[in-house]
């Protein structure tokens, strides 16, 4: 019997990337109810319709939500009887949020405390947050939105009594809206060179199947207020543009480096040393307990534990890093991937 046996899910920001691999995954299962919440109608009703078509029976399940989780009162208007929460709702683009960083303060922190507010309210079961490696040591307006969105959320734990909150923190995720494979072939299938910010980038790689599979393990194995991270690899983007050029016919020889854009840096942490005092390697995972301590400081300077976990930061550059034919191989067993690699055949 999986955990969502006739439960209630309830998706912020379901009609992206992350929102639609959840559905895949779990619409056929014994799953009672999954709600899409978002504030695009367009993209809900197109979604709408690609499931009538894939799923007609099953897509009687999912229940669409037009709301904002800028809004209070719009997400406790869904949030009636929902069992668990994916919190995936969020402003993603790094030079977006540096140009317009209080969009990114208003639904990415501010977004994040009304949705645990209102899953609190209403006795949700468990929210697990998605966060990202930029909200280690953060340099941009993305980052550091997202970080905060850590802090609320871990903050929030400590007063959810029945609901558990968890966040999720991973790299990026391969084929998503907005990332830059689609980008890459998109050119090469225009006739022109792919352009890359830097080839000594180094940057974590992992699937939306893999994004879920880290959702569901906090959901199954993590305790309020904790941190999840998967150990993922990591790839230059020189090798990752490579390979891209491979799959779908590009030149690599005109391989276009264009600049770092606003905000970016040239590896990406998702572990930092301050987390690994306390992380607890988990195998494929690693987990950051919520520090627990209260205000009240002076107690630990006489009654403490000064013992250090032996654990280093993990970074992009210290990580696994995947050669141009592991990456191709990696990328062929996405289904994006599949169906641009079957256009025009």
């Amino acid at each position: 019997m999986s955990i969502f046996k006739n439960k209630i899910l309830m998706i912020t920001g379901g009609t992206g990337s992350f929102g639609s691999t959840v559905l895949n995954r779990f619409l056929t299962t014994d799953i009672k109810e999954i709600r899409v919440f978002s504030r695009d109608e367009k993209k809900q009703d197109d979604l709408r319709h690609e499931l009538q078509i894939k799923y007609p029976i099953e897509s009687e399940k999912v229940k669409f939500y037009i709301g904002d989780v800028r809004s209070l009162e719009s997400v406790r208007s869904a949030m009636h009887d929902v069992d668990y929460i994916f919190h995936a709702a969020a402003l993603k683009q790094v030079p977006s949020c540096e140009f317009f960083p209080m969009e990114a303060v208003r639904t990415n922190i501010i977004g994040t405390d009304n949705v645990l507010t209102a899953a609190i309210e209403a006795g949700v079961k468990a929210v697990i947050c998605l966060s990202t490696d930029k909200a280690a040591y953060p340099i941009n307006a993305m980052g550091k939105s997202k970080a905060l969105e850590e802090s609320v959320a871990i903050a929030k734990s400590r007063e959810s009594k029945k609901t558990k909150i968890c966040c999720t923190r991973y790299g990026n995720v391969m084929c998503s809206r907005g990332s830059v494979i689609p980008l890459w072939i998109d050119q090469i299938k225009s006739g022109n060179p792919i352009t890359i910010t830097s080839g000594e980038m180094t940057r974590f790689i992992m699937s939306l199947e893999e994004a879920v599979d880290l959702v569901m393990f906090a959901m199954e194995y993590g305790e309020n207020g904790d941190l999840l991270i998967q150990k993922a690899p990591a790839c230059t983007i020189q090798t990752q543009a490579e390979a891209v050029c491979d799959l779908f016919g590009g030149k690599k020889e005109d391989i276009k480096v264009i600049g770092i854009r606003h905000g970016e840096k040239m590896f990406e942490t998702l572990l930092t040393n301050e987390e690994c005092a306390r992380a607890i390697d988990m195998g494929n995972y690693y987990r950051v307990p919520c520090d627990n301590r209260g205000l009240n400081y002076d107690k630990y300077f006489t009654k403490g534990d000064s013992a250090r976990n032996t654990l280093t930061e993990f970074n992009s550059n210290n990580t696994e890093l995947l050669n141009v034919e592991q990456v191709k191989e990696k990328l062929l067993s996405l289904k994006y991937i599949q169906e641009r690699l079957a256009e025009g055949k």
